[in-house]
């Protein structure tokens, strides 16, 4: 796991101090026909990268009264360099105690989830762990394992955080099920043209232990899948190439 740099800890704690105590700093020198404004219009968006940065690395429970006391023993000189690159050690080492906390944590949520959920109305449970729930019936063919699919999608992880979404990009995506997670190429194979089903596809099925990009490792992913339309294997491979 990489290491946390030490210039993203200290905007960090700056969004923290700027938020909660509403304060001034001005410890730096400002450009030549900078503006105010332009000053305030910087300093949001580097708390918004902060921010950013504090959900995306999963942190966990945070004192935001000992974040400000150390943002502000490094701008009033009052910590060593060697104090600060022994704290750096301290917080990396938490970071990475953290990333095996939050991978094994999701395996037993998952399991639990799909434990409980097998017994719910309409939820079916394949071979392989995947389980499925049909929403609407299509009535049109189902895929091959090497057909071709357009759909409509939405994806989550378990705490209902949303990770992908064909909606939200405003058309549906379409790909061969031989190039898509175990769980989707199993899953659609469930589905009719016009058909609409939601997939709880274990991590196993999934990205595994390591996870993927917005994705922590062992994730249960849930998905709205809408199956619109399906391409034959045969069809495609009978399609000229493009020169």
């Amino acid at each position: 796991m990489k290491k946390i740099r030490f210039a993203a800890v200290v905007c960090l704690a700056g969004m923290v101090v700027l938020s909660s105590c509403h304060s001034k700093i001005n410890k730096g020198d400002r450009m030549p026909e900078v503006t105010p404004t332009q000053i305030d219009s910087v300093s949001y968006a580097l708390g918004l990268w902060a921010a950013n940065f504090v959900k995306g690395s999963n942190i966990g429970e945070l004192n935001y009264s000992e974040f400000t006391k150390g943002f502000f023993a490094l701008f009033d000189g009052k910590e060593t360099d060697e104090n600060v690159n022994g704290s750096m050690e301290i917080l990396n080492q938490y970071v990475m105690r953290r990333a095996t906390y939050v991978v094994e944590k999701s395996k037993i949520d998952g399991e639990n989830f799909l434990a409980k959920n097998k017994t719910e109305e309409g939820v079916v449970e394949t071979e392989s762990g995947l389980q499925y729930r049909i929403e609407v019936e299509g009535e049109g063919v189902n895929p091959g394992p090497k057909d071709t699919v357009t759909v409509h999608y939405e994806g989550k992880l378990l705490n209902g955080e949303k990770f992908d979404s064909s909606y939200d990009r405003g058309e549906p995506a379409e790909f061969p099920l031989t190039g898509v997670i175990k769980g989707w190429s199993e899953g659609l194979q469930y589905l009719k043209e016009g058909g609409k089903a939601t997939l709880y596809i274990p991590s196993a099925l999934a990205y595994g232990e390591r996870g993927t990009r917005g994705i922590p490792g062992n994730s249960l992913l849930v998905f709205e899948v809408e199956l619109i339309k399906v391409k034959p294997c045969a069809e495609v491979e009978a399609e000229p190439a493009e020169e």
